[in-house]
């Protein structure tokens, strides 16, 4: 049974817009009313230095440096303009963020748990693939946004090891048995007709209620930022407190009584798929942010899941509409004689092989109602094995065949699925209560004032 697939902090096309962040990543302190009295002009403070201490965990300094360079990153991340304002307002969670970082890294070395440059490597290679870098082109990209590299490993490096450490945390309750399933199964049957929704969350802890004004006002910064559009998935990752994070935040399907009544409450309300972003909802033990991804009812969710095969034929340079190339003129050429001459899609396959195989031939299979309205219109009217009119791109031409198309019911849920839930549910359980437990017995030294921490 597996545990939730890692997702980091930089993996969408953000990385490849963002402006360099500016040298001074905090606000500096205000005069003080001494300089004011004296009718003089307020000299400005001294920047603080690098390396000062903000934090000792355990015996391990946490400092300027430190906080600065997961500022950055976030910036770099989101895609949007980050005011000095803003990250001073970010700048306690992200303190209170490291904390949770050196405690988790304090137990992943306590048991002995070896993270290997390969399989940081390999999390980097995965960022890359994702967004069509070439390889090292992530490196280069912090680099030039005065971002460090060792910023994102030490990222990489806490979630894959706090991944092992819930793993032997769990033991023997790391599997579902299928008695487990099949108890489940029958709650969902006496759920029938009722809704369920689809949710991502971003959740901020709070760990004395007496004093979370300085959580509610990050809370309030980060839904700021999403609804100027930073991606949900991006923040979730950086900044929830919850397991969800290292899944983009994301919940999967839930019904009501799994989650907290001051959730469902609001989220009945949301609209979906219009990227709307709740108010912070207060929960127990902090705020959360939610965002609905879907709706459905129990057991009625009826859809169309279809498999295709794709072809590509690249174009040699970009496409200009006003001055096509004899090559361009071609491949529209050959694509024109594969549309009358192929009819199967073992046929397609072989032919984007030919073409050097620069997109998969085989996406996998795709449920036909979640595609964007053009992708949708076509593919639902096109024939089996008829190859679709030629799809034309700046760097080549890409033509469709649908293999097969069948109905099917997608609220029934797959005892693969409702295993993969459970073990969620289990997993953020354990990862609370280690998380508790580790701050129970730490030793933490802080330089700098913080509520909560």
């Amino acid at each position: 049974m597996r545990l939730r697939s890692l997702t980091l902090a930089c993996s969408l096309a953000a990385l490849t817009v963002v402006p360099a962040s500016g040298p001074a990543a905090w606000a500096a302190p205000h005069a003080t009313s001494q300089d004011k009295t004296k009718g003089k002009a307020a000299k400005p403070a001294a920047p603080e230095p690098d390396d000062m201490i903000l934090a000792v965990v355990n015996g391990i300094p946490l400092t300027k440096r430190d906080v600065d360079n997961r500022g950055k990153l976030f910036a770099l991340s989101t895609g949007l303009p980050v005011s000095n304002e803003l990250m001073t307002r970010l700048r306690p969670q992200i303190i209170r963020q490291l904390i949770d970082e050196r405690l988790r890294t304090q137990e992943i070395l306590s048991r002995h748990i070896d993270i290997s440059p390969e399989q940081i490597a390999a999390a980097i290679a995965g960022i890359e693939h994702r967004n069509g870098m070439p390889a090292n082109a992530l490196r280069d990209k912090l680099a030039q946004d005065g971002v460090s590299l060792t910023t994102l490993i030490d990222q990489i490096r806490v979630q894959i090891g706090w991944i092992q450490v819930l793993r032997q945390e769990l033991g023997a309750r790391g599997r579902v048995n299928a008695n487990e399933i099949a108890q489940r199964e029958e709650a969902l049957k006496r759920e029938d007709g009722r809704t369920e929704f689809n949710l991502s969350e971003i959740f901020v802890k709070v760990d004395d209620p007496r004093h979370a004004e300085e959580e509610l006002d990050f809370t309030n910064t980060v839904i700021q930022e999403l609804r100027k559009g930073a991606p949900f998935p991006i923040v979730a990752a950086q900044f929830s407190q919850s397991q969800t994070a290292l899944d983009g935040g994301s919940m999967g399907w839930v019904q009501e009584d799994e989650l907290d009544p001051a959730v469902v409450a609001i989220v009945k309300q949301m609209p979906v798929g219009v990227n709307a972003i709740s108010n912070p909802i207060k929960v127990p033990g902090g705020f959360v942010i939610v965002t609905v991804n879907g709706k459905r009812v129990i057991g009625h969710q009826m859809g169309h899941l279809i498999s295709i095969r794709q072809a590509f034929l690249p174009f040699d340079t970009q496409l200009n509409p006003q001055q096509v190339t004899p090559q361009q003129q071609q491949t529209l050429q050959k694509a024109m004689h594969y549309i009358s001459s192929v009819q199967s899609c073992d046929e397609l396959a072989a032919i984007n092989k030919a073409n050097g195989d620069k997109r998969p031939s085989d996406p996998g299979e795709l449920q036909l109602e979640r595609l964007n309205p053009q992708m949708r219109d076509l593919l639902a009217t096109l024939p089996l094995n008829k190859v679709s009119r030629p799809l034309v791109a700046p760097d080549g031409i890409a033509l469709l065949m649908v293999c097969s198309k069948k109905e099917k019911n997608f609220a029934d849920r797959a005892p693969s699925e409702i295993a993969d839930q459970l073990m969620n549910e289990r997993v953020e359980q354990t990862a609370r209560q280690l998380d508790s437990d580790l701050h129970r017995r730490a030793m933490i030294d802080k330089r700098v004032k913080l509520k909560g921490v």
